[in-house]
């Protein structure tokens, strides 16, 4: 789930039991919240990955939120979306022109040919996972499927870059680099975000470069949700009438891809990694 600039993240606990700040409000994580933190992101892994499997046109967002919501609860944990700043529902489904936060409904009925985003998180014994995929819905269009192929691929440059000692700068440039490389536009109105025990963390994680935010250093123990947001057209976008679904200004299509990702001193370990899931 991204951060939306006008309502942002919730502020992080006054004195979280057992967590290292690294300035800024950085929290550094112990062995022992990591392993808690593979544990809730292993859960949204999971859920992704047979969402990924079993959605097919006919079936409506409100299929997916309940499925998802099902197998969250299953599994020990509970939706972190849902009730988040009054967001309704345990995933963000977002189909073509709808770049992120999507609400969830009966009416909202995905069809061949779609561009599906599909966002959600876990909350497991305190801690949060947090991850994105992109589906394109039964035979897409050569435009759809370059677009999510160059969407995931532009998140894998950015974590490609994250070790201990590299900047937020590191990850942004790749991410824009490769994009632009491809003839897409980056939104930057959404950023990624550190995450655990909330779900919103300091620091931003940025997708382009800038100045407006500082250039972070990483530090091993930090968990960053990398999530670069891609248009086919121009970058800018609006919110539409709900106050949560973000749109894009053209009707371009938009795809998005996001993992929960540790810093390592040598280098990272994707946290919501769907490889790996039987």
């Amino acid at each position: 789930m991204n951060i939306i600039a006008d309502f942002l993240s919730k502020p992080a606990p006054t004195n979280p039991p057992q967590v290292k700040k690294s300035g800024r409000g950085i929290y550094i994580k112990s062995p022992q919240e990591i392993e808690t933190m593979r544990q809730a992101a292993k859960i949204v892994a999971t859920v992704l990955k047979e969402i990924s499997e079993r959605v097919e046109p006919g079936m409506t967002t409100a299929d997916l939120d309940a499925y998802a919501e099902k197998r969250i609860r299953e599994m020990g944990a509970t939706p972190s979306f849902k009730g988040y700043h009054g967001f309704p529902a345990s995933i963000c489904a977002s189909i073509n022109n709808e770049v992120v936060h999507g609400i969830p409904n009966r009416r909202k009925v995905i069809r061949t040919g779609d561009v599906l985003k599909v966002d959600t998180g876990a909350y497991y014994q305190e801690f949060h996972g947090d991850s994105c995929i992109t589906i394109g819905v039964g035979e897409v269009s050569p435009e759809a499927k370059n677009l999510i192929t160059v969407a995931e691929e532009a998140l894998y440059k950015g974590i490609e870059q994250v070790k201990a000692g590299a900047y937020l700068l590191d990850i942004a440039g790749a991410v824009q680099d490769y994009t632009e490389a491809h003839g897409y536009k980056i939104v930057e109105e959404f950023t990624g975000h550190g995450v655990g025990r909330n779900l919103h963390e300091e620091p931003s994680v940025f997708n382009a470069r800038t100045h407006s935010l500082p250039n972070v250093k990483l530090k091993a123990g930090m968990t960053l949700a990398i999530e670069p947001i891609l248009n086919a057209g121009s970058r800018f976008t609006k919110i539409l009438s709900d106050r949560w679904t973000a749109v894009t200004i053209d009707n371009s299509l938009s795809a998005q891809f996001e993992h929960t990702v540790l810093v390592t001193e040598t280098g990272y370990e994707i946290l919501t990694d769907r490889s790996n899931i039987s």
